[in-house]
């Protein structure tokens, strides 16, 4: 496992191909890199599908809301929910959307991210300034390259368990 410099500000997603190890900025994105710990925590990340994932662009999950949900009804309307939580502002920086970072999805408004992110599987530097970068992928980034592809998925990829490092 890659050397992990700080544990509470890490985040452990176990999908079935293996760990995927993210580093939060809370340096950059402390609002966002807390509200991914939070969820993290109290476990509402685990089992979540992976819901929007297109190829040569990103994978995007963390609907804790619909994203659970094992019918075809209801992982249809993954991507429309949140959390109970409030909106997140926006965190924006000069950080580039490059492979393996986070960013949080939201809708056309700048300051409703709440649970949804997604990984860029490619530099899309079109996101710059747009999107709160709030993460990067420091160890597994072959097990997000494998997520099934689909809007959604026929059979979605989920993530077992989220953990914050220092926890695990």
């Amino acid at each position: 496992m890659a050397e992990i410099k700080d544990p509470e500000n890490t985040v452990i997603v176990e999908l079935t191909g293996g760990n995927v190890v993210i580093e939060l900025l809370a340096d950059v994105a402390p609002k966002h890199a807390e509200r991914m710990k939070e969820l993290a925590r109290a476990g509402e990340y685990d089992n979540v599908a992976f819901h929007r994932v297109i190829d040569g662009f990103m994978a995007q999950t963390g609907d804790v809301q619909h994203g659970d949900m094992e019918d075809g009804f209801n992982i249809r309307m993954a991507g429309t929910g949140g959390s109970s939580m409030p909106n997140l502002p926006a965190e924006f920086s000069k950080l580039p959307h490059d492979r393996g970072t986070l960013g949080a999805a939201r809708s056309a408004s700048p300051d409703s991210a709440n649970s949804q992110f997604f990984i860029n599987f490619k530099d899309n530097h079109f996101l710059n300034g747009q999107y709160t970068v709030y993460g990067r992928v420091i160890e597994g980034m072959e097990h997000v390259d494998a997520i099934v592809r689909g809007e959604p998925p026929a059979t979605p990829d989920r993530m077992i368990s989220v953990k914050v490092a220092a926890d695990a």
